[in-house]
């Protein structure tokens, strides 16, 4: 591994209680004294404080990296505390950065914890990942992903690459010099509607905790400079076989961001370019309120449904999430039985698609449209949205 040097932004020196609390560091040659204080100096960004996020917190912290940066947005929320081990019950609505830092600084008090509670945007990447000698990427979204990548590549700040899908995970160390960068293994975006959420697909709760914690051996390698990187080699984990496998990923002389002669000079728009706009409520989606109030418009003085006036519901999602929660009135047709059964929807009604949070009903709406159905829309947010802000009685999952 080639050497790395930290910034200069805190002493070297160690404490008397910093000696005893990395003793076992020191006893070992690879590490002693020396490393120690190079991983003291050392300012790594964490981007998101979530799955990924919590245990490469919590091990840098008590492997005793200086300075960690977490910028993520977002507040603790219930269904968070499965895989998210650096929040906990009592932190459940407090801002993901804040319930990080107390319990990073309850870990280790000797390290500074720098909280951006901001999204990460084209406006501010370059200026936030500059500050930091290292970059741990734990976001679990592509606009975020082609972002940070490009944002070290142009600071020339290396980052450890992680992510996850349900029983599976990759780590890789990208943007080091000589080596290659995201857009070297995926030079382009997948299609919006093969993007499944971690809320849609699901993820074994303790996946994150072993790709996270692989993100936090590499950048502790990293700033050590020991062993061998992931520099040119993807490792993908597949739980349930209990698998590794390695891909090498060779730098692409064609690559518009490293490559020999690039052409990314500044930070684009990545959510038009990883096609998120395209299905947002341009036509393809409606929202809760706006269900609600064309609902209510078809009851009748009795209290009874109105019929062929308002929308008819439909929900997409799997057969186990109806024996959680349903919207009352709604017809249930899976999204993989859309197509089998086209007969079933009204042609005289809107149709209004739902699934979990809303993605899979935006593409059941494709369906529908590209079949003549030019009044299908999907419920943005989904029937999480609905419970949220129309009835609170259907349970949240």
């Amino acid at each position: 591994m080639k050497s790395w040097s930290a910034s200069d932004g805190i002493s070297a020196s160690l404490s008397a209680s910093e000696l005893r609390r990395y003793a076992r560091h020191l006893t070992l040659p690879e590490v002693g004294v020396d490393g120690q204080r190079r991983l003291k100096r050392a300012r790594v960004l964490l981007v998101g404080a979530g799955g990924l996020g919590s245990p490469a917190a919590l091990y840098l912290a008590s492997a005793g990296v200086g300075t960690i940066g977490v910028i993520d947005h977002d507040l603790v929320d219930l269904s968070n505390l499965q895989r998210q081990v650096l929040h906990g019950t009592g932190t459940i609505g407090e801002l993901k950065t804040r319930s990080a830092e107390r319990r990073i600084r309850d870990l280790n008090p000797e390290v500074r914890v720098e909280r951006i509670e901001d999204r990460l945007t084209s406006s501010n990447a370059l200026e936030l990942v500059g500050r930091y000698d290292l970059i741990l990427d734990g976001s679990d979204n592509f606009p975020t992903r082609y972002l940070v990548n490009d944002a070290c590549v142009l600071t020339k700040r290396p980052y450890v690459y992680g992510s996850i899908f349900r029983f599976e995970g990759q780590v890789s160390l990208f943007a080091a010099a000589d080596g290659p960068c995201y857009r070297c293994l995926y030079a382009d975006p997948p299609a919006v509607d093969l993007i499944p959420s971690c809320a849609e697909s699901g993820v074994l709760g303790v996946l994150p905790g072993i790709i996270g914690t692989l993100q936090a051996l590499e950048a502790i390698k990293w700033i050590l400079g020991l062993g061998r990187s992931l520099v040119g080699r993807l490792v993908l984990f597949e739980s349930l076989q209990f698998s590794f496998r390695e891909l090498e990923v060779r730098r692409d002389p064609a690559c518009i961001a490293c490559g020999t002669n690039p052409t990314l000079d500044t930070l684009i728009d990545y959510e038009a370019f990883c096609g998120v706009q395209e299905n947002g409520h341009g036509g393809f989606e409606v929202t809760v309120g706006e269900v609600s109030a064309a609902l209510g418009l078809t009851k009748d003085r009795s209290g009874g449904e109105g019929h062929g006036v308002g929308p008819m519901l439909v929900d997409v999602r799997e057969p186990w999430e109806l024996e959680i929660a349903r919207i009352d009135g709604s017809v249930h047709i899976p999204l993989s039985e859309i197509g089998d059964r086209l007969s079933e929807f009204d042609t005289q009604r809107p149709i209004v698609l739902y699934c979990h949070t809303g993605p899979r009903a935006v593409t059941a709406a494709e369906i529908l449209r590209a079949a003549g159905f030019s009044r299908a829309r999907a419920l943005a947010g989904g029937i999480d949205a609905w419970s949220c802000e129309c009835d609170p009685e259907v349970l949240r999952y």
